[in-house]
């Protein structure tokens, strides 16, 4: 497990290094990530270390998300004021993400002959 966390924040730090340097609009955690998978497709797999301490960070991802809820607590009157941009924002992003994942499976899955 320690070897697999060490990857996965060197692979972050990386994507952080890359961030601040290259004018990328992208957060340097999406662009480790995005070069954790190009190694990992290039490996021809994910190492079963890599894998279990995944699905345990996976299992356990709402403590993680605790301190940035708790950090949201700060900006309530800010939240106040603006709250009609962002729940717009949210129901759009989530009604557009509903809309491409349905074409995209239309698309990706072929059309069954004689089931409704």
């Amino acid at each position: 497990m320690l070897r697999a966390m060490t990857w996965l924040l060197l692979f972050e730090l990386l994507g952080n290094a890359i961030a601040e340097t290259l004018p990328i609009p992208m957060p340097g955690a999406v662009i480790g990530m995005t070069l954790l998978l190009a190694a990992l497709i290039a490996r021809g797999g994910v190492p079963d270390d890599l894998r279990d301490t995944g699905n345990l960070l996976l299992q356990n991802l709402m403590l993680l998300l605790v301190p940035a809820t708790a950090g949201l607590m700060v900006e309530f009157p800010r939240l106040r004021e603006e709250w009609l941009p962002i729940c717009v924002a949210v129901i759009g992003g989530a009604a557009i993400t509903i809309g491409v994942t349905a074409v995209t499976l239309r698309l990706l899955i072929p059309a069954r002959s004689g089931t409704p």
